[in-house]
């Protein structure tokens, strides 16, 4: 780091302008990456229903139905009469564009008709099946939904590729809104904690060509997997809000040597030798939380990973290269246009004596108040043992929105028409089962618990292959459990079956998660344990930010159960109760664990320093925490803006994200960080700082501080 701090402080115009250009031609690349992004990857390839939906297919074709489309019959006539025009309107469909011919109520053989026809008999139902992989069939249906339009007749639109379509139209305008939401008031926000202009747009510019970097690193990505179009969200969540904390402890620090009566040159190379190596070290555990989302087969949640280890990295970089150059170049011009001369350095004053303050009040009785905090977060954890995993399905759209008004009419007036399950039979030879062996099977299927009736799909020369019509309308609770009484039902001796379908890709889909999700959490506490121990040369500080930072996460979890599953304050938010959906829960796990952590770092490692200066214990303490209260506090007040917008999206898993991160930050900055960590560390006294011989010989001593080095004696003053 000293010499790229001498690097910058000797060009740093020539820093400044080559990485701005890159960032700006790497943005400008990048725009084109959202013609390659996905609109799908929510299923396990390597599953058992992806297996069968893939024998399905090429021995008979595509049959999962991709879109459906609900006709209602005209005023004063019957869902017959408008046979001619449908049939018209679906020969102006690309061949090329279906799997197979569309089966339709008007031209289906008449065994099929009662599953195409509404109970109440005012309606007829169309189902396509489109060719082409899983983006293909989802791009298809902008095309397709102009031609299937019927003047005069009111259709409603479901399926697949109209369920990922309204998702990624409402994330998009969700997203804008979310900008244009937190911008201003981040703006507002840093103009607070900076007093200034110049030094609070300092830190929003980075997040903004944080942003553009990240869509030219996805961009790359894309040449080499899927990406799905949800990393974009994240890129510009993660972006802009990481941009902002970094620039925060950046600036901050800058402003600090300034005042101490360095000089600009100086005051850069300090910066990056403090807060730049506690930058970097952020930066590189956030990114190893959201490499452990590569074990997930999702590509969408691959997707989250991809898009918040781009912005995270980029942002890093600008933050160590641009930001310092520019601070170079601006010295004792970022407090330019400040309103009030001294009014920010007096609330500093201010802010470390309140937090050296806390502290010490803890300090004082640490087993009572420790013994408190850990009670209350346990109660809030509390709801979260009876939660339950989900997928995302239409209710998490808002009510009145036509696709899920479409897809609870198609329930309700087509009880038949449900995906249900398709199940497999092959001999254990590898041949087709004999007749009698089919015959047996198709018996029981039918007699299982919620299945209405059993079709034949068709046989081959390998496997027979059936499908269950369930009561209940697909993914809900009903159906999930008929589809693993059919995953569990026994089959003729000599044979093997496989479940397939919406219902068990959906089953297979979660338990993927559930079964990656401990080697993901894994992976995270073991990279996190091992960095800290590095910096930190202790055993005991990494085990307690980790302890810390699951019982964060647990109360966060245990508040969000308890509004999303439980349903308190549902209706207040707009939301449908239901499962917690496991996508978002993965990435709330990745971001807050790794924030957690993050503002660990900051807090110890001005602990560490003091003590390492000479101060006993409770000097440390108090020190760390009065020079980082004030920074831990503000980081999070910026992100609680950047993520809190998303509470304003239309969608369920958007909010979901918004007030996961509200409350998980609002608990972890202030009740954890600030109250419960002053507490035990004093407990613990001097075991805080033990860590084996040979560690404490080879370890580099911690360099990872945002603040000046403290004197142990004289850096804050005690509060009586």
């Amino acid at each position: 780091m000293t010499r790229w701090s001498s690097f910058v402080v000797a060009r740093p115009k020539l820093v400044l302008a080559a990485t701005v250009l890159l960032v700006l031609l790497g943005g400008a690349w990048g725009s084109g990456v959202f013609d390659r992004l996905s609109l799908g990857g929510y299923t396990d390839p390597g599953s058992e229903s992806a297996r069968v939906e893939h024998l399905i297919e090429e021995a008979f074709g595509r049959q999962t139905p991709d879109l459906a489309v609900t006709y209602h019959a005209r005023p004063g006539s019957t869902i017959d009469d408008l046979g001619p025009e449908v049939a018209g309107h679906l020969a102006r469909i690309d061949p090329g564009v279906l799997a197979g011919t569309p089966l339709s109520y008007w031209s289906a053989p008449p065994q099929a008709k009662e599953f195409l026809r509404s109970t109440d008999g005012t309606e007829g139902l169309v189902v396509l099946s489109l060719s082409g992989d899983e983006n293909t069939r989802i791009s298809a249906y902008h095309d397709l939904r102009p031609l299937l339009v019927i003047d005069g007749t009111d259709a409603e639109f479901s399926g697949f590729s109209a369920a990922a379509n309204a998702y990624n139209e409402v994330s998009e305008s969700d997203l804008l809104r979310a900008e244009a939401v937190s911008f201003p008031i981040l703006l507002l926000l840093l103009l607070v904690i900076f007093g200034g202009l110049v030094g609070a747009a300092v830190p929003l510019c980075v997040g903004g060509l944080a942003i553009l970097g990240a869509l030219g690193a996805l961009r790359m990505i894309s040449y080499f997997t899927e990406v799905s179009a949800f990393s974009v969200n994240i890129a510009s969540l993660v972006g802009l809000g990481m941009s902002v904390d970094y620039g925060l402890f950046v600036v901050t620090r800058f402003r600090e040597e300034l005042r101490s009566g360095a000089a600009t040159d100086d005051a850069v190379r300090r910066t990056l030798a403090t807060a730049g190596r506690t930058v970097g070290f952020s930066a590189l555990l956030l990114v190893c939380g959201f490499v452990g989302m590569l074990v997930f087969p999702q590509a969408i949640v691959r997707s989250f990973a991809y898009g918040g280890m781009a912005a995270i990295a980029i942002a890093a970089v600008l933050t160590l290269s641009a930001l310092p150059a520019a601070l170079a170049l601006l010295g004792p011009r970022i407090n330019s246009l400040t309103w009030r001369r001294g009014v920010v350095e007096r609330g500093e004053d201010r802010a470390h004596r309140f937090w050296g303050g806390v502290a010490e009040r803890v300090m004082r009785r640490p087993v009572p108040i420790a013994t408190a905090i850990v009670a209350g977060l346990l109660v809030l954890a509390a709801p979260l043992a009876g939660a339950s995993l989900g997928d995302l399905d239409h209710t998490g759209l808002p009510a009145g929105h036509p696709l899920r008004v479409a897809v609870d009419d198609l329930a309700a007036d087509f009880p038949l028409a449900n995906n249900g399950a398709t199940l497999v039979l092959q001999g254990s030879d590898g041949k087709a089962p004999p007749p009698a062996a089919t015959a047996q099977f198709f018996a029981a299927t039918a007699a299982v618990d919620g299945v209405q009736r059993v079709v034949p799909v068709g046989a081959t020369g390998t496997f027979v292959a059936i499908r269950a019509v369930f009561d209940d309308a697909d993914r809900t609770a009903g159906a999930m459990a008929t589809a693993a009484a059919l995953r569990d039902l026994p089959t003729p001796a000599g044979t093997e079956k496989m479940l397939g379908g919406l219902n068990a890709l959906t089953a297979d889909g979660l338990d993927a998660m559930g079964a990656r999700l401990p080697w993901m959490i894994g992976i995270m506490v073991a990279v996190t344990f091992v960095l800290m121990l590095l910096a930190f040369r202790s055993v005991v500080l990494p085990l307690k930010a980790i302890a810390m930072a699951t019982l964060s996460l647990a109360a966060s979890f245990g508040v969000l159960t308890w509004i999303f599953e439980d349903g308190h304050g549902a209706e207040f938010l707009g939301v449908t109760p239901g499962p917690l959906p496991a996508t978002m829960v993965v990435l709330i796990i990745a971001v807050v664990f790794g924030l957690s952590t993050d503002y660990e770092i900051f807090l110890m490692s001005r602990m560490v320093e003091a003590h390492d200066a000479g101060a006993s214990t409770e000097e440390a303490v108090r020190i760390g925490t009065a020079h980082t209260g004030r920074i831990v506090t503000a980081a999070a007040a910026l992100l609680i803006v950047v993520t809190g917008a998303f509470t304003l999206s239309e969608l369920t898993m958007m909010r979901f994200i918004g007030l996961g991160m509200i409350v998980a930050l609002i608990i972890d900055a202030t009740v954890i960080r600030m109250m419960l960590v002053p507490a035990l560390v004093k407990l613990m006294g001097e075991a805080n700082w033990w860590a084996p011989g040979f560690l404490a010989r080879k370890a580099p001593s911690s360099q990872a501080s945002e603040g000046p080095k403290p004197s142990p004696q004289q850096e804050i003053p005690a509060q009586p």
